[in-house]
């Protein structure tokens, strides 16, 4: 089942802040890590359902080689896809919290 797949600005956000962040760790891992998220996020249109349901609606998808998950809702009744956000596994869960109340 193919859906559509839209996205909040803040999960633009959310990867310019990492690249900028591997940028500086390396020349270049920013660069690899926005290309890694870009071709994971881009096969979300068809492989939407098997990533599971880890709380409330929210569903991720963890991106290969680097520490992180992108947070998405499926509306299935629209065949659409909300992808929400992007946060370092290790970041405190409360930050979510907050980002949901917008």
């Amino acid at each position: 089942m193919k859906f559509t797949v839209k996205y909040n600005p803040c999960f633009f956000d959310d990867v310019a802040q990492a690249v900028d962040w591997y940028n500086q760790q390396k020349s270049g891992l920013g660069d690899r890590f926005f290309n890694v998220v870009k071709k994971q996020t881009s096969k979300l249109s068809n492989a939407a359902l098997l990533f599971a349901i880890r709380y409330d609606d929210i569903r991720c998808m963890s991106i290969m080689k680097f520490p992180y998950l992108v947070h998405y809702r499926v509306d299935e009744r629209t065949k659409t896809i909300n992808v929400e956000a992007l946060f370092h596994t290790s970041r405190e869960p409360d930050l979510w919290n907050k980002r949901i109340q917008y």
